[in-house]
């Protein structure tokens, strides 16, 4: 890990890894503001009081926090992708889907959009590339694969991920209290709707 000035109130943890953030992140985020991303952790606050935090803390084993939190997302499997995805990864559709829900996922870091969430941990044999040429137009609620990940479109936005699916939860709503449906630790059970 190497410890980064980022701006005059903030360190940037710049990591060789997503496994390696979450464990940072985790042994921080109740010490520090703190905000996961792929391969860094951004710790906002005093620099000198952050780089004394860091210096006197471990990283654990666990990757994420876990805050006991559970939800389901139920999905109707019928996405843009979801042949393509099956040829891929050399399952039947029937089999992509019984994979994305026959595994839990967990929330990783929130992403490009408020309410967009990298999910991690699910099955190893779905992990696709991303489309060769992103959508224009992905619509609210598209549940996609790409790499290691899974999300859901929070709304309307071009996006390159392999669509398997849609969901009618609206995963970022600011009239509630906590606009994000998901956040870093949960775990996500995709269901069939």
């Amino acid at each position: 890990m190497i410890l980064k000035p980022y701006g005059d109130t903030a360190l940037l943890l710049d990591c060789a890894s997503l496994d390696e953030a979450q464990r940072w992140f985790a042994a921080l985020h109740g010490d520090a503001e703190a905000v996961l991303g792929a391969r860094s952790v951004l710790l906002r606050g005093q620099p000198a009081d952050l780089r004394s935090l860091v210096g006197r803390t471990t990283p654990g084993d666990s990757a994420t926090p876990d805050d006991g939190a559970e939800i389901e997302i139920p999905v109707v499997y019928d996405g843009a992708d979801l042949d393509e995805v099956a040829r891929l990864t050399s399952l039947t559709t029937a089999e992509v889907v019984q994979a994305h829900t026959g595994t839990p996922w967990t929330v990783a870091f929130g992403g490009f959009a408020p309410g967009f969430c990298y999910l991690v941990d699910g099955d190893a044999g779905l992990q696709v590339p991303r489309r060769d040429s992103p959508r224009p137009r992905v619509p609210a609620g598209a549940v996609g694969l790409a790499g290691e990940f899974s999300g859901v479109y929070p709304r309307e936005s071009p996006g390159g991920w392999q669509l398997i699916g849609r969901t009618e939860l609206t995963m970022w709503d600011t009239s509630r209290e906590k606009p994000a449906l998901l956040v870093a630790g949960m775990t996500v059970r995709f269901v069939v709707a």
